[in-house]
């Protein structure tokens, strides 16, 4: 007699996650949310208090090779936080504010624990960006994943004023360009990082250059934006903020600037941090590859008008981060 289970899908596994997400889920709701966990979709208030021309900004990703750190380390939740850190990022520089996420959790055979900890990841990070976790879809999926291995896609949606929100329109030649520093890949770039570093080290050697094991090193979250772009978005001066991702720093910022300019990055202007140039080291990667693949230290540049670029990186260091100019947008 063949039974759904026999065939590899669990169903009181999913009920026995759905208990223990249930609470901490509904810790990251706030008054827009307007259905409980278990309804068919979700539901948030249209009503956004104090905007007039109100825009909805959504985007959509995934963590990518980074997962596989994670199964090395049996360490998931941190990959919660990363996808939500991200998709935050990306709806934050152009002018919104997060209101909810919605994830996809796919797998081969679930485990509720494991499941739990890269929730608890998303929990974590909903909080601290302000952003309500209504829903998510969990499927259970035989023999399609590798044992204790999964998949997981977040979606975002902010919302904006619509005259607030960024374009390239207000960039000009001569603007300066201001770095934050990212906590490391991010989440870019692990498919060469993993084929160069593990040839020679095992995920939880400890590396001197890096001051920690390799795993932890990679492993580093993905931070968050938000609060810095909320800090300088509103001052005249700002113009345009670029997050950091695949392509590197040329290619994201280049989506900020016009036709007819471009940029024009000083790449001795900051310190590499030592992950990147243990890459580049150990696998011989050329500069070239160096750059279009990884964000070197830089996480999100803010594009400012040069009169107005010592103002935003005061404002930027009065709030705790360490901003430094990394370059200037120039006529092609």
């Amino acid at each position: 007699m063949k039974t759904y289970k026999k065939a590899g899908v669990n169903i009181p596994a999913g009920d026995e996650l759905v208990r223990r997400i249930r609470d901490k889920v509904r810790s990251t709701f706030s008054r827009g949310v307007l259905a409980d966990i278990g309804a068919f979709a979700a539901f948030y208030d249209g009503k956004f208090r104090g905007v007039r021309q109100p825009v909805l900004v959504s985007s959509v990703d995934g963590v990518g090779t980074k997962l596989k750190v994670a199964f090395m380390m049996k360490k998931h939740d941190t990959v919660g936080q990363d996808l939500v850190n991200h998709c935050v990022n990306d709806i934050a520089v152009c002018g919104a504010q997060p209101l909810f996420f919605l994830d996809y959790f796919a797998t081969g055979k679930l485990s509720p624990s494991i499941t739990e900890s890269v929730v608890k990841g998303m929990v974590k990070a909903c909080k601290e960006n302000s952003c309500s976790l209504i829903g998510g879809e969990t499927a259970e999926m035989p023999g399609f994943y590798h044992e204790h291995e999964y998949d997981v896609a977040g979606m975002i949606v902010g919302v904006a004023e619509k005259k607030t929100l960024f374009n390239e329109k207000r960039v000009k030649a001569g603007d300066s360009l201001i770095g934050l520093p990212s906590t490391g890949l991010h989440t870019n770039g692990y498919s060469l990082a993993r084929a160069v570093l593990f040839e020679r080290y095992k995920v939880d050697n400890y590396v001197e250059e890096l001051g920690t094991t390799l795993g932890a090193a990679l492993l580093t979250i993905h931070r968050s934006y938000l609060q810095a772009i909320m800090t300088v978005k509103h001052f005249a001066e700002t113009h345009a903020f670029a997050h950091i991702t695949g392509g590197g720093l040329v290619a994201n910022v280049s989506r900020v600037v016009p036709k007819g300019l471009t940029v024009n990055i000083d790449w001795q202007r900051w310190e590499r941090p030592a992950v990147f140039k243990l890459i580049q080291k150990c696998g011989n990667v050329p500069e070239d590859d160096m750059r279009r693949t990884f964000n070197l230290g830089v996480g999100l540049v803010i594009v400012t008008s040069q009169r107005g670029t010592d103002k935003v990186m005061d404002t930027l260091r009065q709030h705790g981060e360490a901003p430094f100019v990394i370059g200037s947008v120039v006529k092609k």
